[in-house]
């Protein structure tokens, strides 16, 4: 039985275009990667994981709020599209781009964000569930995860995001911190740690 989404099913979707999902041009896209930011509780973070970058347009803006980002996707594509991005706008060298699938073991480098953007929807519910118990669990307390996912139902795809939301908040040590969702997207946010709230963890008076 198949564990995901196959690699040749994202080669051929981008032997057709270079940008499949229009990431790099849609507002839809970009309000979302502004409300995927603006949710992180944190001004700043030193190192960021983000499986399934595609062609890096994420990628470029955690750059503004991450030291280093470590981005991964299975299609050879994607990241020669991530790194040419990347070198355009100057960013290059605050990113390490890797070829691995999100169910693969984890890079282990300390990281205090991890990004599962528009991701854990092309995994079944099982291997989800298997990934998650395994590499949350191998991250440090206090480390933010964030995952953001269409809510509409793919016929491709072996969940929805709401699906994957839902196994994603089941996990084990994982704290919910806030989110958002409207028809389209759903957008939570997790930490590691604790469930304290931003302004408690910034000492705002009466928090």
């Amino acid at each position: 039985m198949p564990t995901r989404l196959s690699t040749g099913y994202f080669d051929r979707i981008y032997s057709e275009s270079e940008d499949p999902w229009q990431l790099g041009g849609r507002w839809y896209e970009q309000r979302k990667y502004a409300i995927t930011l603006a949710l992180l509780p944190y001004r700043r973070y030193r190192h960021a994981f983000e499986p399934g970058c595609s062609i890096g347009v994420l990628t470029e803006q955690l750059t503004t709020r991450c030291d280093h980002v470590t981005s991964t996707d299975i299609a050879s594509a994607a990241l020669d599209a991530a790194h040419r991005r990347l070198i355009d706008a100057g960013r290059r060298q605050n990113v390490t781009l890797l070829r691995r699938s999100v169910d693969d073991p984890w890079p282990q480098d300390g990281f205090d964000l991890v990004v599962l953007s528009e991701l854990c929807y092309y995994l079944h519910p099982e291997v989800l569930r298997d990934t998650l118990d395994r590499e949350i669990a191998l991250l440090r307390p206090g480390t933010t995860v964030v995952a953001a996912h269409w809510r509409h139902p793919v016929a491709e795809y072996p969940m929805t995001g709401d699906y994957a939301t839902d196994v994603i908040a089941a996990t084990s040590d994982l704290h919910h911190l806030g989110g958002y969702r409207d028809a389209d997207v759903i957008v939570e946010v997790f930490d590691t740690g604790s469930s304290k709230s931003v302004a408690a963890r910034t000492g705002v008076p009466g928090a």
